[in-house]
This record gives structure tokens, C-alpha cells and sequence, in this order.
């Protein structure tokens, strides 16, 4: 039988390709409406310049991060880019006690994890306007090497493919509009009222893009 966990409020899941943006957004949430409060993810990847162990991430080790897998102390965890993650249950049942909206900030696996488990979930897909602006945020970092590059952009284009079994979908060309949709959706509520928008067209142009992308990294 499934673990079903309950929470007061519903559980905001943010999702989308690394360089997405749903970071930032999720950040903003929080610095600006007291609603809202992070879930900090654990993973065993190192620590990016000035990430914060227990702030940014939980940084472990892969033997402590397999021993607390085993002992049953994640809601899901997946391996993405070679890297383990993981959303720990404690966060949640933090969340809960505080009367807060957990948000969580996890790859599309994660997503589908959290859905099988969390009665009350609000998932929402973060996509970027395009396949360029992608490449120029991951740039940006300074951490993409050609090689890493391409593997995100394998895996942007194959998420971005999942995108339909969300809630939502969200362009996040302007990060004042995102957090306004996202408020929106969060604080309706009868969320059927909320109409969608299909944004087929918008995934087929960025995975085209992205193909070009990849067509001109790998000539």
C-alpha cells in the first residue's frame, strides 16, 4: 500500500530543466511572502561557491545518503547528472506544523515520486522561453564545460516532454509574472477555475531548438 502523507496545506512543486529558473523563482516566493517556506534538498554533489550546507543544500556523502534511503528518512530521491538528490520528510512535516506552504524545488523524477505519495500537490512545470536562452543561463554559471552541456540539454529536452502530466506550465521569461501566477494558483480556491493554457506549440519550438543546439555543439 502507498505511504500517503497529508499536509495542511497543499504542497507546491516546482519542476523543469536545470537553467529553468525555478530556483530563483522559488527563492523569491520565499524572500517576499511568509507563506512560503523552501525545501532544502539533499544531495551528494559538492557545493557550489558560496552554497551553504543547510541554506542552499544538505551536502552528503554517498554512504550517508544511502543509509538514510535505507532508513526510510526521504520522500523520493533520484540520480540526475551522475548526482544523487533527495527530499528529505522532515521538511514536510515541518512545513506542516508551521501552517506553511512547503515549496519544493526537484527534477521531473522526483515530481513523479512526490504525486504517488502527497495527496494535496500543486505541481508546476517551469520552462524556459527558449532552447537559446537555456545555453545562456547554464553559461552563465561558469560551471558547463562542453560535454556537460550537452548532457543538460539532452535532459532539458527530455523533461520538457513530461510536461503535460503537471498542473501547470509556466514561461518564465519574466520572473515578476511567474510569481504572480504561482500566488495565483496557490492562494484560489477552487483550483479548477484557474484555466490552462496549452502550451504544446511552446514545447515543440524549444525541443526544436535545443535539437539545433546540440546539431551546432556536436559538429
Amino acid at each position: 500500500m502507498t505511504n500517503v502523507l497529508t499536509s495542511r496545506n497543499p504542497l507546491i512543486v516546482l519542476s523543469g530543466p536545470s537553467g529553468a529558473g525555478k530556483t530563483t523563482v522559488a527563492r523569491r516566493l520565499i524572500a517576499e511572502n511568509d507563506r512560503f517556506v523552501f525545501s532544502i534538498s539533499a544531495t551528494t554533489r559538492l557545493a557550489r561557491r558560496n552554497e551553504i550546507h543547510g541554506v542552499d543544500y544538505f551536502f552528503l556523502s554517498e554512504v550517508d545518503f544511502t543509509t538514510m534511503v535505507e532508513a526510510g528518512d526521504f520522500l523520493e530521491w533520484a540520480e540526475v547528472h551522475g548526482q544523487k538528490y533527495g527530499t528529505l520528510r522532515e521538511q514536510l512535516e515541518s512545513a506542516s506544523r508551521l501552517d506553511k506552504f512547503l515549496i519544493m524545488d526537484i527534477d521531473v523524477q522526483g515530481a513523479a515520486q512526490i504525486k504517488s505519495q502527497i495527496d494535496d500537490i500543486i505541481m508546476i512545470f517551469i520552462i524556459p522561453p527558449s532552447a537559446k536562452v537555456l545555453v545562456e543561463r547554464l553559461r552563465i554559471r561558469g560551471t558547463e564545460k562542453k560535454d556537460r552541456l550537452v548532457e543538460r540539454l539532452r535532459n532539458a529536452r527530455e523533461e520538457v516532454a513530461r510536461a503535460k502530466v503537471f498542473d501547470y506550465m509556466l514561461v518564465n521569461e519574466n520572473l515578476d509574472r511567474v510569481m504572480n501566477q504561482i500566488e495565483g494558483i496557490v492562494t484560489t480556491d477552487d483550483q479548477s477555475e484557474i484555466e490552462g493554457i496549452d502550451l504544446s506549440g511552446q514545447i515543440r519550438q524549444f525541443q526544436t531548438g535545443v535539437d539545433e543546439v546540440l546539431d551546432s555543439l556536436l559538429e
